[in-house]
């Protein structure tokens, strides 16, 4: 899963990037938060935003983050320990606030829980599993390589396994902001579904795609 860590701190951004490498996460630092908010779209499973950085402040990515994704997690990092803003950071629609200065190992647990890392593998049967770690596909104990879009497709459903997914939202983060059409999309599904168990993936006539009730994280 890939993280867009913001933080203008350039020491404290290398060791939350290395904290976060080290538990297989991709991890993209930005610490202008212009820059940041620009790259929202590019596929990202988790925010990790300062407050306090220039051009653009964490709370207003959050605002724009929340615009687009209801869903992905946000992590809140401050010096400031206001009230009124961790208030406002709740408001706009973070999931946990972290003061500085912490342990890098409390902030890389905290994104652990926000993207349910601790659940390793998508079950679609028996003989058939998706592991979030090494992003591979186990069937009948061989391992069948995925594409990155499809690792992208599966991994959107860590938040809820059984969630329907829009396809504006399949060109959000499996396309990474990318302009995609509906023929690609389908194309997509039908390679990924020639790979996994009869029926794994439903569609939801003008909506988009869930994932069949047989399926379970465990």
């Amino acid at each position: 899963m890939k993280v867009l860590v913001l933080e203008d701190n350039e020491a404290l951004q290398n060791v939350i990037k290395k904290g976060l490498e080290k538990e297989h996460f991709k991890v993209d630092t930005f610490n202008d938060g212009d820059e940041a908010l620009d790259a929202i779209n590019n596929g990202y499973s988790c925010f990790i935003l300062d407050i306090n950085v220039p051009s653009i402040d964490g709370i207003s990515v959050l605002q724009h983050v929340r615009d687009y994704f209801s869903d992905v997690p946000v992590l809140i990092i401050s010096s400031n320990h206001e009230l009124e803003k961790i208030k406002t950071s709740y408001e706009k629609g973070c999931n946990d606030y972290i003061k500085k200065p912490f342990f890098i190992y409390e902030l890389v647990q905290k994104v652990k829980t926000l993207c349910r890392q601790e659940s390793k593998f998508i079950q679609f049967s028996d003989d058939c599993q998706y592991s979030f770690i090494d992003h591979i596909l186990y069937e009948k104990g061989e391992k069948v390589i995925l594409a990155k879009k499809e690792i992208l497709f599966l991994e959107l459903f860590i938040q809820n396994i059984h969630r329907v997914v829009s396809y504006e939202e399949l060109e959000a983060y499996v396309w990474e902001g990318e302009i995609t059409n509906l023929d690609n999309i389908r194309a997509l599904i039908k390679r990924l579904r020639k790979k996994l168990p009869d029926d794994s993936i439903k569609i939801v006539t003008g909506l988009g795609y869930t994932l069949s009730n047989d399926v379970k994280i465990i």
